[in-house]
């Protein structure tokens, strides 16, 4: 009897109906020589300090790095403590069963650094010595499947893989579980959470916002001309800019007096652009961000629904490749994708046998080749489940597509001492960009149909016009923009030694980035305006008190992902890289205990009510007088009030207007804050109206 261990239900449920074992008992299925069962994702983690026997935020206590580690069952949140999770619990005893019942497992969880990481800590944690073997498969087709398991591979072969994983999980605990208690016991109010990943992530939008309002914004002018020649109107953009718009005026006057420009200079060249590749997962992320919206982490649930209904192929991956070996079944899906009717118009688009096989790289495939369809091609799908299936198909057949062939031509043309230029953009075979049909892309200065010109001649000015303008500031992150970043955080490092090294290393693998952004979202660190992410006033003050520290250090964390693949590759031993960690994790808590409270705010508050000093507090605002007694809760109607509101209570005993308060009804109103006289507070509304609230 053979057991295989699965990482879901749904997915046990598939290959125990393949493999024959088609009676379903409690928590396994069993048949055909095999049992069948399945874990809930991670059922066993790293214990907790109190699992040592550590009293937890207490500075003595710091750094914590236990002689080895111990793994626990899955705990769930009570109270203000943690429970052990039942339905885990059981879950782990079933699988218990099946393995002292088999003689060998199978070991089916997703195939990649997460997945292994699973089985093999419920391995250990069931003290179970077994030989296992792996399935190893890119989809859940019944075919790969089959094939999967007439090509098992040997458990031992992914030592690599899990030592790798294993280290990434304890490194990120030593970081975590220290520097957050180390900043929380330094700041003494709330909790700060910290991470080896989330915190270089929150730098990242904290610079960029802080930049973008740091930036100072300019005024300045440019000249557009129209022009008119055989019948076909165009424009040109002066090279020069004009601060003061006087000055753009009097070279109006001068140029409309002239009458004309001369052609001053003419370059034509042929471009190319490649088709795009496959998808890996953050490519996806990034895409779905900006074309429909989604989260980062709403694309992979979707991706990975998808996967697991045998509609894409493994989604949790960092190729855009294809082995060799599976080129030969791109024609048949492709074929395949007419049955799907809002892929059919793309699919006619496609050139027969003129495939392009640049997606094909064996050397490039990772774990997992690049994100692609499968032969079941969905019928029924959500809407959010049929945009993004959609656009992994068209993605497909973009990258076997040919290359989009273009002429550009540039155009300097003068006038008196003024310069001007244009472009034009001519696609000479669209190639791919067929598929999609779209062409936006190509920017506001393609002009399709720009009528002959010669060097020396000259075109009439037909109209001419001062455009103000302003200077921009860096653009505020959106999901996509941040994911990029995170992906190639190493290309943006100023050091030129560093920036070389770490060349194309990002923080985080795609399987993870999702979840580092909403742990930030947790943690109150950072907001969302439509698709922008900001940071919150906690986030801020994070940034302001850790941003120069060695745990915001996005080459620190860039340098763990080199090392990990190190360790997965059998090129580093896991020991020497936890010796570094454990050295750097004592360097980042001592810096972090040396925080001083006295940086998280400089506002200087009185009470209302004696007119003693008041602390701001991550919650509350409280006397410094406990005779006194008086408190106020800064969360009001759901609304968080910032330091400034707070502020300006105290000071003027009213707030500014607070808005997107919610009632009690659900109902949405804006109203001020009023203290009065007794130091409790009542609304006062636009209209005048008053109430108390609690």
């Amino acid at each position: 009897m053979k057991a295989i261990l699965a990482e879901k239900p749904s997915v046990a449920s598939e290959l125990a109906r393949i493999v024959g074992a088609r009676e379903r008992k409690d928590g396994y299925f069993v048949g055909g020589g095999y049992m069948v069962t399945w874990a809930f994702g991670h059922l066993v983690g790293l214990a907790m300090p109190e699992d040592y026997g550590v009293k937890g935020f207490v500075k003595e206590s710091l750094p914590i790095i236990p002689d080895f580690f111990q793994l626990i069952g899955r705990r769930v949140k009570s109270g203000k403590g943690y429970i052990d999770d039942e339905g885990s619990k059981r879950q782990l005893k079933t699988i218990a069963y099946v393995f002292d019942q088999c003689d060998s497992i199978i070991v089916a969880t997703d195939a990649g650094r997460e997945g292994e990481v699973i089985f093999r800590y419920i391995y250990e944690y069931l003290n179970c010595t077994k030989p296992f073997d792996r399935l190893w498969i890119s989809s859940l087709t019944e075919k790969a499947i089959i094939a999967g398991f007439e090509n098992l591979k040997k458990g031992s072969d992914f030592d690599g893989l899990f030592n790798a994983g294993r280290a990434r999980s304890e490194a990120d605990w030593l970081v975590g579980i220290n520097a957050t208690q180390a900043l929380t016991i330094a700041m003494g109010d709330g909790l700060f959470s910290l991470g080896r990943v989330q915190t270089p992530t929150l730098a990242l939008i904290c610079k960029r916002f802080l930049e973008n309002k740091a930036f100072e914004i300019k005024n300045y002018f440019q000249i557009e001309l129209w022009h008119l020649k055989e019948g076909v109107s165009f424009k040109s953009l002066s090279v020069d800019r004009w601060e003061e718009e006087g000055k753009a005026d009097a070279a109006v006057r001068s140029i409309d007096r002239h009458g004309t420009v001369e052609v001053a200079g003419i370059e034509k060249k042929q471009s190319t652009l490649q088709a795009p590749l496959l998808f890996d997962l953050t490519g996806l992320q990034k895409e779905a961000n900006k074309k429909l919206g989604y989260s980062a982490e709403k694309t992979l649930e979707i991706a990975q629904w998808l996967y697991e209904k045998k509609f894409i192929t493994y989604p949790r991956t960092g190729s855009k490749y294809i082995p060799e070996d599976v080129w030969s079944e791109i024609p048949a899906l492709i074929q395949t994708l007419k049955a799907r009717e809002t892929c059919r118009e793309a699919v006619e688009k496609v050139k027969w046998e003129r495939y392009n096989k640049h997606i094909v790289n064996d050397l490039k495939v990772t774990d997992h080749h690049g994100i692609c369809i499968t032969e079941n091609i969905p019928s029924v799908l959500g809407p959010h489940e049929n945009a993004l299936y959609d656009m992994i198909a068209n993605r497909f057949l973009e990258s076997i597509s040919p290359a989009c062939y273009r002429e550009i031509t540039e155009v300097k043309l003068t006038v008196l001492h003024y310069e001007f230029a244009l472009k034009s953009i001519n696609i000479t075979s669209a190639g791919w960009k067929l598929i999609a049909g779209n062409f936006e892309e190509e920017g506001e200065h393609m002009i399709i149909d720009l009528p002959h010109l010669e060097k020396g001649a000259q075109l009439r000015v037909d109209n001419i016009k001062v455009l103000a303008k302003k200077t921009k500031p860096p653009a505020l992150f959106t999901e996509a923009d941040l994911l990029a970043t995170m992906e190639n955080v190493g290309n943006s490092i100023t050091n030129n030694d560093e920036r070389k090294a770490l060349k194309s290393i990002g923080i985080g693998t795609p399987a993870t980035r999702a979840s580092v952004i909403e742990t930030l979202f947790d943690r109150q660190y950072i907001t969302r305006d439509k698709k922008t992410i900001l940071p919150t006033e906690k986030g801020l003050l994070v940034h302001q008190i850790v941003g120069n520290k060695m745990i915001a250090d996005a080459v620190m964390t860039a340098q763990w992902e080199i090392a990990f693949e190190k360790i997965e590759n059998n090129e580093m031993e896991s020991s020497i890289f936890k010796d570094e960690v454990e050295n750097m994790v004592k360097e980042i808590t001592m810096e972090l205990l040396e925080v001083s409270a006295m940086s998280k705010t400089n506002v200087d508050l009185l009470c209302p009510r004696c007119n003693k000093k008041a602390y701001l507090r991550e919650k509350v605002v409280q006397c410094i007088d406990d005779h006194c007694g008086w408190i106020f809760f800064r969360n009001v109607c759901g609304v968080h009030l910032s330091y400034k509101d707070i502020e300006v209570l105290l000071s003027k005993k009213r707030s500014p207007l607070i808005r997107n308060m919610v009632s009690q009804k659900g109902k949405h109103f804006g109203a001020y804050i009023v203290l009065t006289g007794d130091g409790s507070t009542v609304f006062e509304f636009e209209q005048k109206q008053r109430r108390k609230y609690k």
